[in-house]
């Protein structure tokens, strides 16, 4: 999320993060928007119990009523239901954790250690109704080290993933046909 707000403070950059929104009140990411001067909102999951659309109902009114053209996960830990999905197809990106289509859900790096790849990273991907398969827009790899452990794999990846997730976004919205000039991140 961090890496996305330095990037659109950049001059050029083809967006602006309006909003960044998360289901967990207490997230760090609400207290970085709100020092940066960004609209901070949390819309906490747990009073909705087990009805995951009624919570998501709430996060599309907001987006709506904030004027968002485009959401970029970062962090966002929840499964989504079509709802959501589809009421932002092709205006939701995802940033996951490796190489997709490999090792899609969690656990990534210490399963592509498991499976003794040699090369891993992080792929940036609109968001479909099936997890981590949507069209890939970015992927950034980095070689797997005799050495590494699922942290400092994951610390090299992360690396990758504050570069690549800027440059993905731009590059969305230089394909789009028509760009969206606001944003909003969802972060846990």
């Amino acid at each position: 999320m961090t890496a996305l707000i330095e990037a659109a403070r950049t001059p050029g950059f083809p967006a602006e993060i309006a909003l960044v929104l998360s289901n967990n009140p207490d997230a760090a990411g609400l207290r970085t928007a709100a020092e940066a001067g960004i609209a901070a909102l949390a819309i906490d999951h747990r009073p909705h119990g087990r009805d995951r659309e009624a919570h998501e109902r709430q996060i599309d009114a907001a987006l709506e009523a904030a004027g968002i053209g485009l959401v970029c996960l970062a962090g966002y830990m929840r499964l989504l239901t079509p709802f959501l999905v589809l009421r932002w197809q092709g205006r939701m990106l995802n940033i996951h954790p490796s190489l997709l289509p490999a090792f899609p859900g969690l656990h990534t790096h210490e399963r592509a250690l498991s499976a003794g790849v040699k090369l891993h990273g992080c792929t940036v991907h609109l968001v479909t109704e099936i997890m981590d398969e949507g069209p890939i827009i970015g992927q950034a790899a980095i070689p797997v080290a005799a050495d590494d452990t699922p942290d400092t794999l994951s610390a090299r990846v992360l690396e990758q993933e504050h570069r690549l997730y800027p440059m993905a976004l731009a590059r969305h919205l230089g394909a789009a046909s028509t760009p969206t000039a606001t944003g909003a991140l969802l972060a846990v």
